[in-house]
């Protein structure tokens, strides 16, 4: 169906935009933002996707704090209208390409957001990130990330909670493509080898006077599948840190980090360290719709005007079980140690080691940190 992103000379197929040139049900359009005080004490997160093949969008908006979680989920019939991007009474604005959102909530379920969010450094372009099972592409994505400032207020259950730039940070991405997204696939024949496990890191942080966003993965054996490592600089000077050296701190007893020590190499071969402490944690996979929660995926189909509001205990047994078989968000804080000078640095700490990590000490998908 043709829509009014087709009067643009954008087109990237002989389709109209709105049609992807992939017929994969995986196929998607998403974007994610998270907020926080630098306080370790409150963390918001929320998205919008579109995920044509499967006819849907939606939305969410998740708020971390005292040990319990709380969403609103959104979804509804996908439009044509992409310029025009909104679930229900959530609703997106570019106020400035690549530089300022706005993102409204109006009081759905109890929760009610006016946020803007400004980047503090240009965008990074990241490097395309493409898994297989087997023969078959699971995910093959674009995506970009920033970081920046926010202001405006949120509201919780008529709790106002004001959003000034000078104290909350954050960061964000964009990124399209096709990764598992809906309802579940039928499994066919077992995968061959199997689905053994894998470690993620991921660590956008916003310094005064620059920007670094950290992405790497391995699998079971410990080689690494993904390496993208940049310092971002207020004038779009991208420089690339090397091979980091990772040791991540888990507190005994689970697969839960406190931190991370990142050691890097700048272009001219110096060293630069990274000490990152992992604060205010936020699962995604109890709330957020990511992969593993059982209770909303994005992309699932609920119906047309759906909304809902769901809150989770992080203490509860039953919560608990799941942290170390999904991915986790954290308030980050890091101190980059570089030539003789420390920076303090805000954003994204999120990690996960599910099922086997040889480097880790993880053997099978219940081995734990000692």
């Amino acid at each position: 169906m043709v829509g009014p992103l087709d009067e643009y000379p954008i087109h990237q197929a002989p389709l109209p935009v709105g049609w992807p040139a992939s017929s994969d049900r995986n196929f998607y359009d998403r974007c994610y933002f998270n907020a926080h005080d630098r306080s370790g004490e409150i963390f918001v997160i929320t998205g919008l996707g579109y995920y044509p093949n499967l006819g849907t969008k939606d939305a969410f908006l998740m708020v971390a704090r005292e040990g319990r979680t709380t969403a609103v989920h959104l979804s509804d019939l996908i439009d044509a209208d992409r310029l025009n991007q909104h679930v229900g009474d959530y609703r997106l604005t570019v106020d400035e390409p690549l530089q300022r959102i706005h993102l409204e909530l109006a009081e759905t379920e109890g929760i009610a957001a006016d946020l803007t969010f400004e980047g503090s450094f240009p965008v990074l372009q990241e490097q395309p990130h493409v898994l297989r099972s087997g023969a078959r592409v699971t995910l093959d994505a674009q995506r970009f990330a920033q970081v920046g400032t926010w202001s405006g207020h949120l509201v919780v259950d008529g709790e106002r909670i004001e959003v000034s730039p000078d104290r909350w940070v954050g960061t964000r991405d964009r990124s399209w493509g096709i990764r598992p997204v809906g309802e579940p696939e039928p499994s066919g024949a077992p995968t061959d080898p199997p689905f053994d496990g894998m470690w993620w890191l991921y660590v956008p942080m916003r310094f005064d006077d620059f920007a670094v966003v950290l992405i790497l993965q391995e699998d079971p054996n410990g080689y690494r599948t993904l390496n993208d490592c940049h310092r971002v600089h207020p004038d779009g000077r991208v420089e690339q840190l090397g091979w980091p050296q990772v040791k991540i701190h888990y507190a005994s007893g689970g697969r839960m980090p406190t931190g991370a020590t990142i050691t890097c190499t700048t272009p001219a071969g110096d060293p630069l360290e990274l000490e990152v402490s992992a604060l205010l944690a936020a699962p995604l996979h109890a709330g957020a719709g990511y992969g593993g929660d059982p209770d909303w995926l994005q992309g699932s189909w609920k119906g047309e005007k759906f909304t809902e509001r769901v809150s989770y205990d992080l203490a509860d047994d039953a919560v608990k079980g799941r942290l170390m078989f999904g991915c986790v968000d954290h308030v980050g804080r890091a101190e980059l140690r570089e030539g003789g000078r420390t920076h303090e640095g805000w954003g994204l700490f999120e990690h996960f080691a599910i099922g086997r990590h040889d480097p880790s000490g993880f053997e099978d998908w219940f081995s734990v940190a000692p």
